[in-house]
């Protein structure tokens, strides 16, 4: 199996900065895509930003200029800078990776993680 397991999640102030980071362990062979998304009370969950194998980013347009994701290969982990917060980005925000998980079948499947609360607020 795959886990991925978040954390840094919190309460913080609106304009303030938090740090999420997301670490897959389990059976991987290598890992092609990781994201982060979130879901607010009464909402879809959302895409927020990914970064593919090569490098590759991708934003919601809200987030763009604020957020910025990255993420260590040696490590497995995936991380969401998070600034300039507003009250509009309280969620809970999920982790997802796209995981090749052996050497013999080249297919890549998904993986969650069960969430951190991030909640901007006065």
């Amino acid at each position: 199996q795959v886990q991925l397991v978040e954390s840094g999640g919190g309460l913080v102030q609106p304009g303030g900065s938090l740090r999420l980071s997301c670490v897959a362990s389990g059976r991987i062979f290598s890992i092609y895509a990781l994201g982060w998304y979130r879901q607010a009370p009464g909402k879809q969950r959302e895409l927020v930003a990914t970064v593919t194998s090569d490098g590759s980013t991708d934003y919601e347009d809200s987030v763009k200029g604020r957020f910025t994701v990255s993420r260590d290969n040696a490590k497995n982990t995936v991380y969401l800078q998070m600034n300039s917060l507003n009250p509009e980005d309280t969620a809970v925000y999920y982790c997802n990776a796209g995981v090749r998980r052996s050497m013999t079948y080249a297919g890549y499947l998904d993986y969650w993680g069960r969430g951190t609360q991030v909640t901007v607020s006065t």
